[in-house]
This record gives structure tokens, C-alpha cells and sequence, in this order.
């Protein structure tokens, strides 16, 4: 009934605490920093993985450090429910498990928010995708809208395979394509149309614009970024 949410540096504080008290913040032992901890910990939660999983996907160069990152994991948890605290993190998965546990609760909340939008859906991640089917469990109402072609964000978690899997876990998807493009010129269009083209795994389509005259891309190679940004400047001029 009563808890208090924690912010991004109230999160890192925590950790920084328990890290103190573990011996784990003397110089001589080179362990993570607090924000790595945190960054660490969150990863798995928003992949739906172990944290041992986690570290090892994708922080392979702190595996000496795991069975005292996995003790971190774990004395973090139950700080959190023994002060009543919550994370950010915290906030998707009780409300995942309140959905999945709670066949009452899912049908309340769904006939209540009858229709669901999801925005830059490329980029959600796989704990986010369970709310949403949650959320749509007495309805299937969604509408999710994304590029398949433009998922960047699989360091923070995000799993493209939430838009290619769409149309299954939704039986009955209607498949509207934006092909038409106002920013860019058709040169630019076809270089990436020829590049979506080889993409093992798609929704075809097929960019064009109106703006038929450009310049031809180019590939500049920079030896750094002093070098990009003559480049860019260049360019724009």
C-alpha cells in the first residue's frame, strides 16, 4: 500500500552502499562503479535474463568480478523490499507479474484501456512486450507503430524481434506500410532501399519521395572526429 520510488541517482546510491559494505570500493580491487553495477543489473531485468547471463552477453571484461556482482544483485532486491522501495525497473515488472498472475486484474485494466498504442515498438524490449499483450488480453486492440529497419537501441535491451513477431502473437495484424518519405532525396532513398533490400528478415518496402534530385551519397572514411565534423560542415555548405 505504501512505497517510495527511486530515481536513477537514488538507485546508484543503494548500490554504492552495499558495494561499501561488501568491501568492494577499495581502489585496489578495480571493481565496477556503481553506474556500471546498476547498468548491469537493469539489463537483466529488461532482457528477462539472469544477471550472469547479462554480464556475460555483454559485459564479458567484469566475468572475474560475477559471483560478487550476482551477491550485489541480490542484496539490492532485498533492500528494496525491506525499505519498501521501487525502482523504475521495478514499476514494468510488478505490473507484468500483476497481469500474468491476476486473470481479474488483466481483464479490469484491459476493458478499461480498450485501445493500446506503442510507439518506436522496434525498440521495446521483451518485458515491455508482455505488458502490452497483458494490457490487450480481453481485447487484442493494438496498435504498435515501428521500423524493423531501425532498431538501435539492443544495448538498453530492446529486442527487434517484438515487431517481426507482431503479426503472430496478433493474429489478423493489418500491415499498413509509410513508404512515402518528406526528408530525404531519392538518391539517399535508393541507397537505402538497396540496403533493406539484403536484410535477411523484413517488412518489404519500398522508400520514394518527391524530392527527386540530390546529390549522390558518398562513403568518407574520417581518421577521426575533428575530421567528421570538417566533413559535416563541407557537406551542409
Amino acid at each position: 500500500p505504501g512505497f517510495t520510488i527511486l530515481d536513477r541517482g537514488d538507485s546508484e546510491d543503494v548500490v554504492n552502499l552495499l558495494r561499501a559494505r561488501a568491501g568492494l570500493d577499495r581502489k585496489d580491487r578495480r571493481f565496477p562503479r556503481k553506474g556500471t553495477i546498476l547498468e548491469i543489473i537493469s539489463m537483466a531485468v529488461n532482457r528477462s535474463v539472469t544477471l550472469p547471463e547479462a554480464v556475460e552477453a555483454s559485459y564479458g571484461h567484469l566475468g572475474e568480478h560475477l559471483e560478487d556482482l550476482v551477491r550485489l544483485g541480490e542484496q539490492y532486491a532485498r533492500y528494496k523490499r525491506e525499505k519498501s522501495l521501487v525502482d523504475y525497473d521495478d514499476l514494468l515488472v510488478h505490473l507484468r507479474d500483476l497481469l500474468r498472475d491476476h486473470q481479474d486484474v488483466a481483464g479490469q485494466l484491459s476493458r478499461t484501456y480498450r485501445f493500446i498504442m506503442v510507439d518506436e515498438y522496434q525498440d521495446t524490449n521483451r518485458l515491455q512486450a508482455e505488458i502490452v499483450r497483458g494490457l490487450a488480453v480481453a481485447h487484442q486492440n493494438v496498435m504498435a507503430v515501428g521500423d524493423d529497419s531501425q532498431s538501435i537501441y539492443s544495448f538498453r535491451g530492446a529486442n527487434f524481434r517484438n515487431i517481426m513477431d507482431f503479426t503472430q502473437l496478433f493474429p489478423g495484424t493489418h500491415v499498413i506500410t509509410l513508404e512515402e518519405n518528406y526528408r530525404s532525396t531519392q538518391p539517399i532513398l535508393q541507397l537505402a532501399n538497396a540496403i533493406i533490400d539484403r536484410a535477411p528478415e523484413k517488412y518489404t518496402k519500398v522508400l520514394h519521395t518527391r524530392r527527386l534530385d540530390g546529390a549522390t551519397p558518398m562513403l568518407v572514411q574520417c581518421p577521426d572526429e575533428a575530421a567528421q565534423a570538417l566533413c559535416f560542415l563541407a557537406g551542409a555548405n
